[in-house]
């Protein structure tokens, strides 16, 4: 297959963004399908005319986005497109930018109350096995007057976790650290575990009833209660804390 060529760039400013596009460029007017092998780094720089320091710097950008593929001693391959770069970055971005911290809660409360119902349907005793298990654990953190992140985070993503969709999961893994991110901003801290434990052993009663009204009326309950937490402890300022959130 002849492979057609590179234009030289003729831009100057914010050069390794001018080489990404190039390469991008590339990768679409030859159609380049996902494992293709690229030219050696050396006929890349050439063909855009620029040092092999900027080619680099481009292509490890297109690394992080999950468009390239760098193997040692190999070569530089176009990557199958993937959501991981996206939602890896996504947590760590929305956590700085959304420092009303309501409005990060919002979307949390919408997916997951909008995504129940599914949940009701297909999940099985083996999965509500393990939510009955992390609500023991928190039960058990909760008595001792400790905090339970990990196992709060794991919760929310055992109720969807039976409806196969991996976007999905990951998103609500996104939402949850980045509201876990954004809590620092208002210092935000749960000061009732045993509440917390409570509202998260109702969803459990209601998942394994079936009862699809009660399981999104007790979701709707717990996001009450993360709101009523804001609301005591938000403050003016901006300045993280260290502590956990149980949320």
């Amino acid at each position: 297959m002849t492979l057609k060529s590179m234009k030289p760039l003729t831009r100057a400013p914010l050069l390794h963004v001018s080489v990404q596009e190039s390469l991008r460029a590339y990768i679409d007017d030859n159609g380049l399908a996902p494992g293709t092998l690229l030219p050696a780094e050396g006929e890349l720089a050439t063909q855009l005319g620029v040092s092999r320091n900027s080619l680099r710097e481009g292509i490890k950008a297109l690394e992080s986005l999950g468009v390239l593929e760098t193997r040692r001693g190999v070569g530089i391959f176009v990557k199958a497109f993937s959501f991981e770069p996206l939602l890896d970055n996504l947590a760590y971005g929305l956590g700085g930018a959304l420092r009303q911290i309501e409005e990060v809660l919002e979307i949390r409360r919408t997916l997951e109350v909008g995504l129940i119902s599914k949940t009701i349907d297909v999940i099985g005793e083996g999965d509500i096995a393990e939510l009955r298990a992390t609500v023991n654990r928190m039960r058990a953190h909760a008595e001792r007057g400790e905090t339970f992140a990990e196992d709060d985070q794991l919760f929310h993503r055992l109720l969807f976790r039976c409806q196969d969709n991996e976007t999905l999961v990951r998103l609500i893994d996104v939402f949850w650290l980045a509201f876990y991110k954004a809590s620092d901003f208002v210092n935000l801290e749960n000061t009732d575990p045993m509440a917390t434990w409570r509202d998260h052993a109702a969803i459990v009663d209601a998942i394994e009833a079936r009862d699809l009204e009660e399981a999104r009326r007790r979701l709707d309950r717990h996001y009450e209660g993360i709101a009523r937490v804001i609301a005591n402890n938000k403050t003016s300022s901006n300045v993280g804390g260290t502590h956990e959130k149980t949320v």
